[in-house]
């Protein structure tokens, strides 16, 4: 969830706090940090440092804050966004502090100053934490665009003057990719193009808080004479927010949903959430004909300018599937893959930066194991020595001797209703121990068109339980899987659950707690058939 908690002697701050839905659960909740291993080894945070405004960092702040009150320190675009959520949980906003980009700030032993770096939000900052003899950058997300349409390029010259660092823990989501990322106004450019040549209404999918891509489409539209309109909740407030700070000054006018009837189909452009499937988001609900103000048409285009985050591709092809059945033209990554720009750096962009800043330690994070795997190849290939791959949940030494893993400490899942911020029953990490023993179990899956198949390793956690044997529960679970013909994961898991817990209760006296997570993985093999 992208909690990260930074130590020297006895005071602690920590980095960012971002949540995911589970789309694969039952209403859709959101999974959050667990905070039961900080309690453990008894860690309160004095401080809480946002890097930058997207969900996957801010998403849980307002449900973990209340535990800890601790100042929140955030530039002005993700403050702006933290405060509504605040304010929809009725929350008090006096701990938001607004620090801008490029400032620094004490906070007991730390020394913190926020450093700029482009991404695809505006004011994504890179953290220099300073503590003892220790100098650390804490990147974030960001990439090296030249062109991010809002706000400034990253300035070289400003990076340059930290060298060396001592460590840098750095963004590994494109690591194993080539070359460069591209920019911001090459896609803006893309998307012009693109516009030129649909006749019907145009729908564009994209992540609310891409507010460089937001401006982009909606531009983009108006030189194509195009009225543009914003279509879901997420969508209007990040753009409210935006508006406030005034990043949407050349944005055109706006034309709210219930009007766009009236024009004619060849001015109408919506910009809607739902990229990744998301059942509750507009597009989804243009798909099933359940809007009560717009209607798509076999004319109309739909245009995903957004990539699909892993674990959604499934919901993603279903979307599509509806889309199809309408008879909707569909753009995206695979037959337009100029119409996205990913926000994260490839590996040409990584060497410029330990370029300028000299590190002598790596830790990467973000992304999954090949992910690291690759990000640590390439820092080694520059001499920079990076020994680890971290998992949630490692405790991890800095000191005179470089990095070594200290301690690990699994992570239960901590599952939320959107609607809400009290956990879960039943789903969420509660203090102490079933009776009987909890097991977790994430399960990596890919569809076959017959059924599912799993693919890598079943990650399996007993806590306070008989023991169990893998190898034949491994077994069961590879033909069970073969035989489920779900549509989604969250279809899968229902139809999983029961079958996982009556295996247990044949074979086990006592039936624990059962934590069922899946995720859908990537498989080439299986791609025509999905």
């Amino acid at each position: 969830m992208n909690l990260g908690l930074y130590g020297h002697e006895d005071a602690w701050i920590a980095v960012d706090c971002g949540m995911m839905l589970r789309q694969d659960l039952p209403d859709t909740p959101l999974q959050v940090p667990s905070v039961e291993t900080l309690e453990t080894l008894d860690i309160t945070p004095s401080a809480l440092f946002i890097t930058h405004g997207h969900e996957d960092h801010i998403g849980a702040a307002a449900w973990l804050w209340p535990q800890w009150g601790c100042p929140i320190h955030a530039t002005p675009l993700a403050a702006g966004l933290l405060r509504t959520k605040f304010v929809d949980r009725g929350l008090s906003t006096d701990a938001i502090r607004v620090i801008e980009p490029g400032e620094a700030l004490e906070c007991g032993a730390f020394t913190i100053r926020f450093l700029p770096l482009t991404h695809s939000i505006p004011e994504s900052c890179a953290l220099l934490i300073a503590v003892g003899d220790y100098r650390v950058l804490h990147t974030g997300d960001w990439k090296l665009d030249p062109e991010p349409l809002i706000g400034p390029p990253i300035h070289g010259d400003r990076l340059r003057a930290l060298a060396p660092l001592d460590l840098v823990v750095g963004d590994s989501t494109n690591a194993p990719l080539p070359g460069h990322s591209r920019s911001e106004g090459e896609v803006a450019r893309a998307l012009e193009r693109t516009l030129t040549d649909c006749t019907g209404r145009v729908v564009v999918s994209c992540f609310a808080s891409n507010l460089a891509r937001l401006l982009a489409v909606a531009q983009a539209a108006e030189r194509c004479g195009r009225r543009v309109s914003l279509m879901g909740r997420a969508m209007e407030r990040m753009v409210g927010v935006a508006r406030g700070l005034g990043y949407f000054d050349d944005m055109p006018p706006l034309v709210p949903v219930q009007d766009l009837g009236y024009l004619p189909p060849e001015e109408v452009l919506v910009i809607a959430t739902g990229s990744q499937g998301e059942p509750r988001a507009a597009l989804n609900r243009l798909a099933s004909g359940r809007h009560a103000s717009f209607e798509l048409l076999p004319s109309d285009t739909v245009i995903f300018s957004a990539k699909a985050i892993p674990g959604n591709e499934p919901l993603i092809e279903r979307l599509k599937h509806r889309l199809r059945q309408l008879g909707v033209t569909i753009w995206d990554e695979f037959n337009h893959p100029e119409l996205h720009a990913s926000g994260h750096p490839a590996q040409d962009e990584l060497r410029t930066l330990y370029g300028w800043v000299r590190p002598r330690h790596l830790l990467p994070v973000h992304g999954e194991a090949r992910h690291q795997r690759a990000h640590r190849e390439l820092a080694e290939s520059l001499g920079i020595q990076a020994p680890l791959s971290p998992v949630n949940g490692d405790l991890i030494r800095l000191d005179a001797d470089g990095l070594s893993r200290v301690s690990r400490h699994p992570q239960r899942p901590c599952i939320v209703s959107q609607d809400g911020v009290a956990p879960l029953p039943g789903l969420a990490a509660e203090h102490g121990s079933s009776r009987h023993g909890i097991l977790y179990l994430a399960i990596p899956v890919a569809a076959t068109g017959s059924g599912w198949t799993r693919l890598g390793r079943l990650m399996l956690d007993a806590h306070h339980m008989r023991p169990l044997d893998e190898d034949a529960f491994s077994d069961w679970l590879d033909e069970r899987l073969d035989s489920l013909t779900a549509e989604t994961l969250a279809e899968l898991r229902l139809q999983l659950q029961p079958v996982i817990t009556a295996w247990l209760s044949e074979r086990l006296r006592q039936l624990p707690d059962v934590h069922l997570q899946l995720m859908a993985v990537e498989s080439p093999a299986f791609d025509a058939s999905r």
